[in-house]
């Protein structure tokens, strides 16, 4: 399906039926494509929808550099498009982000009845030396190399040192989702998760290397009232890594029988 949100080209999948919409949101370089077998787990108890984020699979850019917050205001107009007035969120990784973005805010539109978090990112890691040593000897080259004789020179210096030291969703990108990219991870929302008062459920995978599984253990102990399940082998991508339990957990807590 496709319409117009919030002035962006939107493609999305709706299915099931019932009052209550539950939202899935995707991560950073995914799709709802890889919310098919949820999809198909949850319609038969739900209304569920499943949007390709602005600038991700079949959806258009965004207008401009987009931060987390206007990633949540997009998704309210998602949902008022639908025009459903209770909403369960689920968001893995970077659609966590966004997540905690809804759901810790008062103000909006529809009631939030319960969230999931998968492998959820949000709280921002404390740089090591090595990355920062890393990070200061790229601006140092850049400097050196953009200006313009060298650039002259080598022409391809910067984007050769880019390649080397940007991270594989930051080289994937293209340069307006490079800016988008920049302000999420740069943006900590752990003040946030203790405002978020719906049942939450946080599922990790034992192995993530991209969000760990710390990193589920702090959001459990600051939202008040959370859970969290440990998939035991699985790395950033849980609920694919151990569908078997991850489904079984998915129904024990919206009530699918």
């Amino acid at each position: 399906m496709r319409a117009e949100v919030g002035s962006v080209s939107t493609n999305y999948e709706l299915a099931g039926e019932g009052e209550t919409l539950v939202l899935l949101l995707h991560g950073w370089g995914a799709s709802l494509e890889l919310y098919r077998p949820t999809i198909e787990l949850l319609k038969c108890g739900y209304r569920v929808a499943a949007p390709d984020f602005p600038g991700f699979g079949g959806s258009a850019e965004p207008p401009d550099a987009w931060d987390v917050g206007r990633y949540a205001d997009w998704t309210v107009e998602f949902v008022k498009m639908l025009g459903l007035r209770r909403v369960i969120l689920v968001g893995h990784s970077f659609g966590g982000r966004v997540t905690i973005k809804l759901a810790s805010r008062g103000d909006l539109p529809f009631a939030v009845e319960k969230a999931v978090l998968i492998d959820s990112a949000g709280i921002k890691p404390t740089p090591s030396k090595k990355s920062k040593l890393k990070s200061r000897l790229y601006k140092i080259g850049r400097s050196v190399m953009g200006a313009p004789p060298m650039k002259k020179l080598f022409p391809n210096a910067v984007e050769n040192m880019r390649k080397r030291v940007g991270s594989a969703d930051y080289n994937a990108a293209s340069p307006l989702m490079r800016q988008v990219l920049v302000k999420t991870v740069n943006e900590d929302l752990t003040p946030l998760l203790e405002r978020i008062s719906v049942p939450t459920l946080l599922i990790w995978g034992e192995n993530d290397t991209a969000t760990p599984l710390s990193d589920g253990q702090t959001m459990e102990r600051l939202i008040p009232n959370a859970g969290l399940v440990t998939l035991h082998g699985a790395g950033h991508y849980s609920f694919i890594d151990d569908r078997f339990t991850y489904e079984r957990v998915m129904k024990s807590f919206l009530k699918i029988g």
